[in-house]
């Protein structure tokens, strides 16, 4: 419900009312970004490596149990790493960006503390000094170089771009390096800045991918002259896509390593030197029998890498390029319930685990089930039903969600296929199932 401001005499909102109000509303969310942060920067004092329990075992380490993490720049305390969870699932965000926030409040009020000041004292917005924070740990700057860049940005945080941002940090690794390369050069080891990222789409339906890197100069040329080579081929085969788009076909053409732009080698020869890659997507079809006895798919389908959302017609370019083998899996009846003998859950039982629950099970977690791991919810006893391997018993939890629930101190149940509830240390409660998290009142 929002307050709808009126004029006094003729009870209509004027414009000028509606700008005071979201002037007013925009400078009391910029305030309480700052407490959070200052709350994210509190909670990890309050969870130092001297609070973890090794000494409750005698000072041997178990597997899998709690560590002490670095999640800011060099120079910034440690966290216990299981203190992260508790706060971004109390603050409704996944652990990755409870961990972000976390370690952008440490960043700011150790390495950045004029920008620390001016975001509470309101000079700047806390969404701006948390971009320059994430600049200053992804670059890995020495504590000089980020104090260089504390020292230059906060005058100008308010209105500074990224551009700009981009070359201050530039600049601080130019005359100060990153910690890395002290490291380095303290063991007279040299650091080597190559390196190639592929960032997942972020748009619906089909959405590009970026990709970004350095390379050594010989592979950059190399790279470059295969690029141009492939995108003429591709224009000679009668594409009409432009420039840049027939570069990315070809880019995609070389990880493939299809044979189509292998001109002035022999066929033969390069089946047998270059065979294919074998590239596996997961693709979901929504399919209905019409009441011609047809079948009718719709016109989307979800693929699992990122779960995103692609055309029914993309699917059908995927299937039908050259060398494309298509498997069509049975149905899988993710009511049944299912029991494998042992600890070790059937392919067919892992499988329906694996399509009901889609993605890691933990409140807000979004990793993709094929990559998490089977978690027995109740310990695998083979003397209680309740703890067999079967469907009611198995979840899906990523590496490090299994290793909370293991050593953290988490609790869940299974309340119906593919719906759990979840209870924090703090005593939180949270019901996760296909369509997200939701918190629960406390009973």
């Amino acid at each position: 419900m929002f307050d709808m401001l009126a004029d006094a005499d003729t009870g209509a909102t004027t414009a000028a009312d509606v700008l005071a109000s979201a002037v007013s509303e925009r400078q009391a969310a910029d305030a309480a970004e700052a407490r959070l942060l200052e709350r994210a920067a509190v909670w990890a004092d309050l969870h130092p490596p001297e609070s973890l329990h090794h000494a409750a075992t005698f000072g041997v380490v178990v597997p899998g149990s709690e560590h002490e993490v670095p999640i800011a720049g060099h120079g910034c305390p440690l966290v216990a790493e299981f203190c992260i969870p508790e706060l971004a699932a109390a603050l409704a965000m996944s652990t990755t960006a409870g961990k972000r926030l976390i370690g952008h409040a440490l960043e700011l009020r150790h390495r950045l503390p004029r920008l620390w000041d001016a975001v509470h004292t309101g000079a700047v917005p806390a969404w701006r000094a948390r971009r320059v924070a994430e600049a200053t740990i992804h670059a890995d700057l020495t504590p000089t170089g980020a104090r260089y860049v504390d020292q230059m940005v906060t005058p100008y945080a308010s209105r500074i771009g990224i551009a700009q941002l981009d070359r201050i940090i530039a600049e601080a690794l130019h005359r100060y390096g990153t910690h890395t390369t002290a490291t380095a050069q303290e063991s007279e080891a040299p650091h080597d800045p190559r390196y190639v990222q592929i960032d997942p789409p972020v748009e619906p339906y089909g959405g590009t991918a970026l990709l970004r890197g350095e390379l050594d100069p010989a592979d950059a040329h190399d790279l470059e002259t295969a690029l141009a080579a492939g995108a003429a081929a591709l224009k000679d085969l009668g594409s009409q896509a432009p420039l840049d788009v027939r570069r990315a076909m070809a880019l995609g053409d070389l990880a493939r390593h299809q044979n189509s732009l292998d001109y002035d080698t022999d066929p033969d020869e390069t089946e047998h030197a270059r065979p294919a890659r074998q590239v596996v997507l997961h693709v979901h079809l929504a399919a209905a029998v019409t009441g011609q006895g047809d079948i009718e798919f719709d016109r989307l389908a979800t693929l699992e890498t990122g779960q995103l959302q692609v055309l029914l017609d993309q699917v059908r370019s995927w299937c039908t390029t050259t060398h494309t083998t298509v498997t069509v899996q049975p149905v899988l009846d993710l009511a049944t319930r299912i029991r494998s003998a042992g600890y070790q859950p059937s392919t067919f039982l892992r499988d329906q685990v694996i399509e009901r629950d889609r993605t890691c099970v933990f409140p807000w977690c979004s990793r993709p089930a094929r990559a998490c791991q089977l978690d027995h919810i109740k310990p695998h006893d083979p003397d209680d039903p309740d703890a067999a391997t079967e469907s009611g018993n198995l979840a899906c939890l990523c590496t490090f969600h299994h290793r909370l629930k293991t050593h953290g101190g988490w609790r869940y149940r299974m309340t119906a296929p593919g719906e759990y509830a979840w209870t924090s240390p703090h005593g939180h409660h949270y019901l996760r199932d296909h369509t997200g998290t939701r918190e629960q009142p406390r009973p």
